[in-house]
């Protein structure tokens, strides 16, 4: 058996095809492939405006500029997720407070967020960055409603969930990403998520002000807008302070033909998922999923008493698994800031216990065979 791990690109010789293209067309970056990605993601999800940009952390980076968070404003967000959803409020210089995740979901408790802003004067804190983990998108109706009642945005980490949707109190597929109930919704397409740009991600949003205030910070804060008549076709203008988080149409050929097979995608992941689910029913737990749901699955997780044990059994087979993630509050940095007073009990206790299987629409059902024998395996001793 070969190596297998945990999660991998599908590059197809179409996605091979839309680059070579690409390379002797006239633009390599800063062209129409750029525009036609930007306009096909905004059609998926549901979103009136998406922004491409080369990474998914330049993309949280910006959101919270474009929302207008300052200098020791106060964000919440979890501490189950890769450290860019909270390095974001860091990079504006705002306070990272941490709320506790569900133990069966494993996203950003709800009840433990209103506990942490009630728990605080009215305007304590300015937003809320819940994270769709493992591709199980958050009850983003739910949140609107408690961030409404603050005067909060909100800004949806939608990197592990592009296709997946939940339902509303209405009965309407709320897609990740459509901007319906956060202000912003941000994507990756970094090779192990659904969508492989070798680097890259999207913002979306459905505010024409927060789409114009994103586009002109992703290209330094230039714009070629309102020029005074006087001047040529060269003439820019540089109206505030922006950043270099440019994608480029290399890039966006390749988002062009991975976004295309993204729904095949997720319903393979889903296959998956579920032939892991009966394996393990009533023997190992994994995320929880709730009714009315579509996950897309970015990964897979279980877990397990004996976390380490499993982890380096797996890989003496070859099977590398991968944890996710180490709580954003007991690394280092954000140790040295302080957190003992958060009690994130969930969050450490999942930790614990959690792994990560392999997870991707490649996967062979033989692969994954042998992974459900090994994991059970030594499960059973």
């Amino acid at each position: 058996m070969n190596s297998i791990p945990y999660g991998r690109q599908n590059i197809e010789q179409d996605d091979i095809d839309a680059v070579v293209k690409t390379l002797t067309a006239d633009f390599l970056t800063q062209g129409p492939k750029v525009k036609e990605f930007e306009e096909k993601f905004a059609v998926y999800v549901g979103a009136k405006y998406s922004v491409a940009v080369n990474n998914a952390t330049s993309g949280l980076h910006l959101a919270v500029l474009a929302l207008g968070l300052k200098e020791g404003e106060r964000v919440i967000t979890t501490p189950i997720t890769f450290a860019a959803s909270a390095n974001c409020i860091r990079y504006a210089g705002g306070e990272v407070w941490f709320a506790d995740i569900d133990s069966d979901s494993y996203v950003l408790s709800l009840e433990s967020t209103k506990k942490l802003i009630e728990s605080k004067p009215k305007g304590f804190f300015k937003g809320i960055i819940p994270v769709d983990f493992a591709g199980l998108p958050v009850d983003l109706e739910a949140f609107k409603k408690l961030a409404d009642e603050h005067g909060l945005w909100i800004i949806e980490d939608a990197c592990h969930a592009p296709g997946g949707y939940f339902t509303d109190s209405k009965g309407i597929k709320q897609m990740c990403g459509n901007g319906n109930y956060a202000d912003i919704g941000i994507f990756s397409f970094h090779p192990v998520k659904h969508i492989a740009c070798g680097e890259g991600g999207m913002v979306t949003t459905n505010s024409e002000e927060v789409y114009k205030k994103l586009a002109s910070l992703r290209t330094h804060g230039i714009t070629k807008e309102n020029m005074a008549e006087n001047h040529g076709g060269w003439f820019y203008e540089m109206q505030e302070l922006g950043y270099n988080y440019r994608l480029t149409d290399i890039q966006s050929a390749l988002g062009i033909t991975q976004l295309a097979k993204n729904k095949a995608g997720v319903a393979r992941r889903n296959e998956i998922a579920n032939a892991y689910k009966e394996a393990f029913k009533g023997i190992i737990k994994y995320q929880n999923l709730p009714e009315d749901v579509l996950n897309a699955h970015h990964l897979f997780v279980i877990e397990v008493d004996d976390r380490k044990g499993l982890y380096n059994y797996l890989r003496e087979h070859n099977i590398f698994s991968q944890i996710h993630y180490i709580p954003v509050h007991t690394l280092p940095y954000y140790k040295k800031i302080g957190y003992n007073e958060a009690n994130l009990d969930n969050s450490e206790h999942y930790y614990s216990k959690c792994i990560s299987l392999p997870m991707y629409p490649s996967l062979k059902d033989e692969e994954q065979a042998f992974v459900i024998e090994k994991v059970l395996t030594y499960i059973n001793g």
